[in-house]
């Protein structure tokens, strides 16, 4: 449950911290340094820092609900840095050759939110236009 809240979470914190009061953190993501580590980095720490002090917390609890949470928190951490740095950005060459409708999805609407389009989902919530530009795409070369 925790991974899916996740993605509204990382919605709303994408669209009103990074791109409000922290832009200074994050616009080396938009306007890239060449440098292989970003401000924007320092996003990543503050969400894995808060799972693993809730993983610790639950544990210490007898694996309550604070546990759970932070496991849901790093499911998502991964996920994201496998979409959104392998695969969108490239930073690492592990998943360069993935390739169907859901992935290519992630891929256009992430790198029309770098043309300044107001997209500010990831793992599921981006538009669903970009879905359908895919399947009548496909429909296209299968035809």
């Amino acid at each position: 449950m925790t991974f899916f809240l996740m993605e509204f979470i990382a919605w709303f914190f994408h669209k009103f911290v990074m791109h409000g009061f922290l832009w200074v953190l994050h616009k080396d993501h938009h306007y890239p340094t060449g440098k292989k580590l970003q401000l924007n980095d320092l996003f990543a720490l503050m969400f894995a820092s808060t799972s693993i002090i809730l993983i610790i917390l639950g544990s210490i609890s007898d694996h309550d609900i604070k546990f759970w949470i932070g496991i849901g928190i790093a499911a998502y951490g991964l996920a994201y840095f496998l979409l959104h740095d392998t695969l969108v950005h490239q930073r690492t060459s592990l998943l360069k050759d993935l390739n169907n409708r859901y992935f290519r999805t992630v891929i256009s609407a992430h790198l029309d939110h770098h043309s300044g389009k107001d997209n500010y989902g990831f793992i599921l919530m981006f538009p669903w236009k970009y879905f359908r530009d895919e399947y009548q795409q496909d429909r296209i070369l299968n035809d």
